[in-house]
């Protein structure tokens, strides 16, 4: 590949400008926080944003890509989201000061594609939508349709993408390549292959072909992880899992191959978010005999997306690894803390709902964040919040700022 002259000095400016951020005190002292938080000795309560509605935040114009190349446009744009992050909504982000750039790798999947019936769209320049999805495991003989996933990397492409970056980006940034995290959350691959109501109905008519296809998804899964630590193909510089950072003393550890890291020098990420609506002996039954196969092959563990966990935290503590545990806008957060062993991170999820309201109520924002903090402080518990899932701010995308401003206050004040 060779980039034109006008993308160099398009991705060379924007190199700049997101090394100077990269490179100040505030993003080295937010990320020795975060250390800290990992570590087991919190100085303040942490925050981050992500999956953010983009299509609504543009002000002006700069998050536009320009950059013609297909590859360098996804650095590009990383480089655009970051520094748009830092200049309106940083709370406690960081920056790593290097560029990261995905690694070419291929990966043929499980062999089963989603489909669906009908969606609904409320903002067509949204891509959040709904949908029904169609169930294609009628009968146990259609486990067999769940395939072993292949994964490759390309090396002669890798290694035109390093030359190129750093004639690039030389004399401003280092790079870095950007590996695989792996996505433990088996039950969302299920839930778009068969449908949530259809799945809830199988976990009580037919529970032994549920078991039939959890247990092949683990396996296919385990070749995933022994294919890519045989590759050397995990991710260790991202320092991010699951939206949250994942800076800490132990990882990667000293003897880590940085040239070919596993899945034991990173962290990875599980969840059985439809298990909301279940019985907390369906998650000890059908999902967490399965993680306890996964999980020992990673150096740390994020825990839970959007399901509920506060009723479940005793059934979750029977799987290793873990290190942080997601306390959703469906969990009894009081609950949650009370209940929440001490070894591990609570990671609150606050509610993007406030932020989607007719009128944005910056009191209710502030209460909510001093209704987490208060939970996690009278039980000793280490806290991140993490904002993520923002489907819409109403195209006011000063409420997203105003939000990070006032959670900078809240996290600030009770460090006090």
């Amino acid at each position: 590949m060779k980039l034109c002259t006008d993308d160099r000095l398009t991705l060379r400016m924007l190199a700049e400008r997101y090394m100077s951020y990269a490179l100040s005190d505030k993003n080295n002292g937010n990320r020795l926080l975060w250390r800290s938080l990992n570590d087991g000795n919190m100085q303040k309560p942490m925050v981050a944003i992500d999956q953010m509605p983009w299509n609504e935040l543009d002000v002006d114009g700069f998050l536009a890509c320009t950059v013609k190349d297909p590859y360098f446009r996804r650095v590009e744009w990383n480089l655009r989201s970051e520094i748009y992050k830092w200049e309106h909504l940083p709370a406690d982000m960081v920056l790593n000061p290097y560029i990261l750039l995905p690694r070419p790798i291929a990966n043929t999947g499980y062999g089963i594609r989603s489909e669906y019936e009908a969606r609904a769209v409320t903002d067509p320049a949204n891509s959040v939508v709904s949908k029904r999805y169609v169930n294609q495991f009628q009968e146990p003989e259609d486990v067999e349709k769940i395939k072993t996933p292949v994964i490759s990397i390309d090396r002669e492409a890798e290694a035109g993408i390093v030359a190129e970056a750093n004639e690039v980006f030389g004399g401003i940034a280092p790079v870095r390549m950007q590996g695989i995290i792996l996505h433990l959350g088996i039950w969302d691959w299920i839930a778009q292959w068969m449908g949530v109501e259809n799945c809830y109905i199988e976990l009580m008519d037919r529970p032994e072909m549920i078991h039939q296809i959890m247990d092949r998804l683990t396996e296919a899964t385990l070749s995933q992880i022994e294919q890519i630590n045989s590759l050397g193909l995990y991710d260790v510089n991202t320092n991010m899992c699951h939206c949250s950072y994942t800076f800490t003393s132990s990882l990667p550890s000293p003897d880590c191959d940085k040239n070919n890291p596993t899945t034991h020098d990173g962290w990875g990420f599980g969840m059985a978010q439809l298990f909301t609506s279940v019985s907390p002996k369906v998650t000890a039954e059908f999902e967490v005999p399965y993680m306890q196969r996964l999980v020992p092959h990673f150096g740390a563990i994020y825990y839970g997306c959007c399901d509920r966990l506060d009723d479940r935290l005793d059934i979750i503590d029977r799987m290793p690894n873990i290190k942080k545990i997601s306390c959703s806008p469906w969990s009894d957060r009081e609950r949650f803390a009370a209940d929440l062993p001490k070894k591990y991170i609570m990671s609150n999820k606050p509610s993007p709902a406030l932020l989607a309201h007719p009128c944005f109520d910056e009191d209710a924002v502030r209460e909510d964040l001093r209704r987490t903090i208060a939970a996690a402080k009278n039980n000793g518990l280490r806290l991140e919040m993490l904002l993520k899932d923002i489907s819409t701010v109403r195209y006011e995308p000063q409420r997203l700022w105003r939000w990070a401003e006032i959670a900078d206050e809240e996290t600030k004040r009770a460090a006090l």
